[in-house]
């Protein structure tokens, strides 16, 4: 069972949502999730409970906290709408700042550390392997494109759902584009049924659910002591 803690960092503190493995079990690694527009919620606790089943130290920073705190929003018009408005008012550079303090965190514990995030925090994702240098898996990150012009300086890893339309296909090639990316990978797969799915994702919209059905913490062990060219080889975009 998770819990509640404080980071300390230079946005101030901050809280996040802490999952540990099974009592006695050692630590695989570790993860920062990195929340959707709608804050640290019940399905971003999920997530990290799901890593640390998985036997990974699972860290999830309330992003938002820096400009307002205890945000939990509805999958709903209103929550979209507050949403994006924190992010726009947070800004890119402190939303990097409070994930490089997670990070520091764990880090500083010894664990390897990995960062894995959801449609904004995709994004923020991306920018914590290129301006972080932590390796990273990015699901429907759709803020994305403005950033691909950076260097990636860990292995990276994109999803993006075959169903899911608020992507359009032209942002989704660009990760590909000019070429493969040296050190990533970008897979379009199809949305999964909640049945079938290894993590639990009964709050994310259908089209959304598709990373679910990915076992990404069997990624993370393969890539955590490789360059980024040594991780995984690109490959095409799989038809969704």
């Amino acid at each position: 069972m998770g819990r509640d803690i404080v980071i300390h960092g230079p946005q101030g503190p901050v809280d996040a949502w802490r999952a540990d493995p099974p009592e006695h079990a050692a630590a695989l690694g570790a993860v920062v999730v990195v929340q959707e527009i709608f804050g640290v919620n019940d399905h971003i606790r999920s997530v990290a409970e799901g890593f640390a089943a998985a036997g990974y130290v699972a860290l999830a920073p309330a992003l938002f906290d820096p400009v307002a705190r205890n945000v939990e929003l509805g999958y709903d018009e209103a929550g979209f709408a507050r949403g994006r408005a924190l992010v726009e008012e947070l800004g890119t550079d402190r939303a990097v700042a409070v994930i490089a303090a997670a990070a520091g965190q764990l880090q500083d514990e010894g664990l390897k550390t990995a960062v894995v995030g959801f449609c904004w925090g995709g994004s923020m994702a991306l920018l914590a392997n290129t301006r972080l240098g932590l390796p990273a898996v990015s699901y429907y990150g759709a803020r994305s494109r403005p950033f691909l012009g950076e260097p990636l300086r860990a292995p990276m890893l994109f999803h993006f759902g075959g169903e899911d339309a608020t992507t359009p296909d032209e942002d989704i090639r660009a990760h590909r584009q000019p070429g493969p990316r040296p050190g990533s990978t970008c897979i379009r797969a199809p949305a999964m049924p909640s049945t079938a799915m290894s993590m639990p994702a009964t709050s994310i919209p259908p089209a959304r659910r598709s990373h679910a059905s990915v076992r990404w913490p069997s990624w993370m062990p393969r890539c955590e002591d490789r360059r980024p060219h040594e991780c995984e080889r690109p490959r095409p975009l799989r038809a969704g």
